[in-house]
């Protein structure tokens, strides 16, 4: 069993001793750079006389000035790569010692209409979301909330096999998040496949050859000029010529170059990680389908994604002034640009949703091979097809601490109900949320907090806190009757394990009483599989008309004048209350 604590402590370590040796290797790069400048500058003051070696001097003091300026940048690089996994290996040790409630709530993913998105602690702070989200992408974060909320039975044994094989992946895993943690996303990657999309050629084919053609009679004539077979005028006539026909296009070039700027930093940076994704081997069915998605037959789409931003930048180089002026006068090097920029997006336009997609869906994954790494002693449930839904052997709820948490034994089978009680603050409803967690965890792939477990797939729905919305002129009674005609009219579709908690809140006591009987009844009357909990002892008495129902509870015991919870599950009725102790206690009355 792998100890994460000591991986994340090792690696941080090594990481900040690289990044140091790096920042130790920039400065080393910047002293060489300026002792260059000078010397160069020296070197052609003395030899000025002897214009020769002066233009050596400079030449070969340029040259490596730049080679220079390349490497501290390549350093550069590389030190903010390592300074990334700092990063993420001190936000591992943060999370593993309870420190993340400073992290995103992914609290818009939340939704009050979903199956069970509002109740089980999914988002929001201290929720299962904020718990296990490591995603550096917009995209890839919403990749990962949608799975939390897909309620998706199938193909179960296929996500597990892909997240475990990522488990064992930690550098890779760690690598490409240090690698996305990077990309600097001014626009959002939907916008970007939209443009792509959506654009419109505008450059005729003749652009594919022009600039060409314009190239080879600039340097003939530009070479006849300097040797003196033609009036040097000419080279000024064949400047304005380039300058007129670039002219032509300026304005839409300007547009294209406009919307060009804001996305070849993204490129470039999800080059990186689609390099790393074909780079890596897979086993398991599910990684190798998507690694198979970005493989194309003529290139990598690491190398087509390279290609953009090679050309992007190319572009870019008319927003220098000398540039644009000879690049376009002698070259017609934003027609040339452009025109390549333009066949990248009628070839690839089409493709790249589906690369963006797996990019996102390997940013998403990785955060749950983390969780799997994180937590050796959580085991991945038996999926099985038989009559116990869920069969788990020290079941607990993931985010409690395990030296503190109690856990507890569940065996429900399909068709079965159980009514559970129990005093105020007893565990009735921290249960509920464990119970549906391990159902929204299993369909997920991952592995649940118990010892052991069985699983019979089934889909999740549960009313547990129902709100009132005066935006929406609805009482909090009329808001839980819409939920549960919700719930009613879900089963009749399909089965699902229903979790509700002390349902019909918003009337009398009576009338409480006998409202849940009959939903219960109707419940079980149409073969539900589920979980109630409630203070209500006399919705209890309905398991001595019906077998598929079962009475368990949370006791509360008073000793020496103090109120003692044991958080163990009991088969049988709750006897013990506890709402006057706890008034007398809090000197309420």
């Amino acid at each position: 069993m792998n100890n994460p604590l000591a991986y994340y402590e090792k690696h941080l370590g090594s990481y900040k001793t690289e990044a140091h040796k790096l920042y130790n290797k920039m400065t080393a790069l910047s002293v060489s750079r300026l002792l260059v400048f000078v010397f160069t500058g020296l070197g052609i003051h003395i030899f000025f006389e002897h214009w020769q070696l002066a233009i050596f001097v400079g030449v070969a003091g340029i040259a490596t000035f730049l080679y220079l300026l390349s490497k501290y940048n390549d350093v550069k690089a590389e030190r903010q790569f390592n300074e990334a996994l700092v990063v993420i290996n001190e936000d591992e040790i943060k999370i593993a010692l309870g420190d993340f409630h400073n992290r995103d709530t992914g609290l818009p993913f939340q939704d009050a209409n979903h199956f069970y998105s509002l109740d089980i602690d999914l988002f929001g702070r201290g929720s299962f979301f904020q718990f296990i989200n490591r995603t550096t992408t917009k995209e890839g974060e919403k990749e990962l909330a949608d799975a939390l909320k897909a309620n998706n039975i199938d193909t179960i044994v296929l996500r597990q096999d892909a997240i475990n094989e990522l488990n064992k992946k930690p550098e890779w895993r760690q690598y490409y998040s240090a690698t996305s943690s990077l990309v600097k996303v001014e626009t959002p990657v939907k916008q970007i496949i939209n443009w792509l999309q959506n654009y419109q050629l505008f450059l005729p084919k003749t652009a594919k050859w022009l600039p060409l053609i314009f190239t080879i009679i600039s340097v003939l004539i530009i070479g006849l000029g300097f040797f003196g077979v033609i009036a040097p005028i000419f080279i000024g006539y064949l400047l304005l010529i380039g300058l007129g026909v670039s002219g032509m296009y300026v304005k839409k070039v300007n547009v294209l170059s406009s919307n060009s700027d804001k996305v070849k930093e993204t490129f470039r940076q999800y080059a990186s990680l689609l390099d790393l994704i074909e780079n890596e081997t897979f086993s398991s069915e599910l990684l190798k389908q998507k690694q198979q998605q970005i493989q194309q037959e003529e290139k990598k789409a690491s190398v087509i994604f390279n290609d953009l931003s090679k050309t992007l930048d190319a572009l870019d180089n008319r927003n220098n002034l000398i540039g644009a002026i000879f690049g376009n006068g002698f070259f017609l090097s934003d027609i040339k640009n452009s025109y390549h920029i333009e066949q990248w997006i009628a070839r690839h336009a089409n493709k790249v949703s589906d690369w963006f997609e797996v990019v996102s869906f390997f940013d998403a994954y990785n955060s749950l091979g983390n969780f799997v790494f994180n937590h050796p002693d959580f085991v991945f449930p038996t999926i099985e097809k038989n009559k116990v839904v869920v069969k788990a052997e020290s079941l607990g709820h993931p985010l409690l601490n395990k030296n503190k948490r109690v856990d507890s034994d569940l065996t429900i089978e399909n068709e079965q109900f159980f009514i559970v009680t129990g005093a105020n603050m007893a565990g009735k409803s921290t249960f509920l949320r464990t119970v549906s967690l391990h159902i929204v965890m299993a369909n997920v792939g991952l592995p649940v907090c118990a010892k052991s477990s069985s699983y019979s797939p089934v889909k999740l729905i549960t009313s547990m806190r129902t709100t009132d919305s005066l935006t929406d002129d609805s009482s909090y009674f009329f808001s839980e009757l819409t939920r549960l005609k919700f719930i009613v009219e879900a089963i009749v579709k399909e089965p699902y394990f229903i979790v509700l908690d002390e349902i019909l809140k918003g009337t009398n006591s009576t009338d409480k009483a006998i409202g849940s009987r009959k939903f219960v009844e109707k419940l079980v009357a149409s073969k539900a599989t589920g979980i109630i909990a409630t203070h209500d002892l006399s919705l209890c008495e309905i398991d001595k008309e019906l077998e598929d129902v079962k009475n368990y509870y949370f006791d509360a015991e008073i000793i020496n004048d103090e109120l003692y919870f044991d958080y163990t599950l009991k088969e049988g009725v709750c006897k013990n209350m506890n709402a006057s102790f706890l008034l007398k206690k809090m000197n309420i009355v």
